[in-house]
């Protein structure tokens, strides 16, 4: 082989493994998305990651789509201090990109994928115990509360912040039951 077509096909195979790793790469392409809907980048959130792979396991476990899962979407998120918070959830799909486009196939998800403000999330897979059925979970959050030194009193609105809550439909204005400083 010659030295150019060597150079060649490294710098070919370069690419494609550079175009897939950042084809798979969730927070990439929810960022592409929502950039084209006039909406902010996300970033990939350690919290929101460990969020959604418990939803996730949790739901392969008992073989069982579903936001309760593993709890209460409220309880779950709330160690993620979010002001705004959605989750989607799905199976079926191997991989990230297909479940992506039936979440943007589906009004509610989509929303919930468009979420104003936000501007972090988690995704995470796990199989079923017989491996043939994939879940998937997303968290996408944002209006995050800044982080107040030790001994410092924040602003007296801050103590009061009340989290607005998104499953597939918006939440409801009202705050029926007020818990930890979330609203329920």
């Amino acid at each position: 082989m010659t030295r150019r077509a060597l150079k060649t096909l490294t710098a070919g195979s370069l690419l494609l493994l550079s175009a897939h790793a950042a084809s798979a790469d969730p927070a990439e392409l929810i960022s592409s998305f929502r950039l084209k809907h006039g909406e902010v980048r996300v970033t990939t959130d350690a919290t929101l990651n460990r969020i959604a792979a418990e939803q996730a396991r949790a739901m392969a476990a008992k073989d069982n789509l579903s936001h309760e899962a593993l709890g209460s979407f409220t309880s779950r998120i709330a160690p993620s201090r979010a002001g705004r918070a959605a989750e989607n959830i799905a199976y079926g799909y191997d991989n990230f990109e297909k479940t992506l486009g039936q979440w943007i196939d589906s009004s509610e998800h989509r929303k919930n994928l468009l979420l104003h403000n936000a501007t972090r999330i988690g995704v995470a897979s796990a199989k079923d115990a017989s491996g043939r059925r994939t879940y998937w979970a997303m968290e996408i959050a944002g209006d995050y509360e800044p982080l107040i030194a030790k001994g410092k009193k924040g602003p007296k609105e801050k103590k009061e912040k009340v989290v607005t809550v998104v499953k597939r439909q918006a939440a409801s204005a009202e705050c029926h039951v007020k818990l930890l400083g979330l609203c329920i």
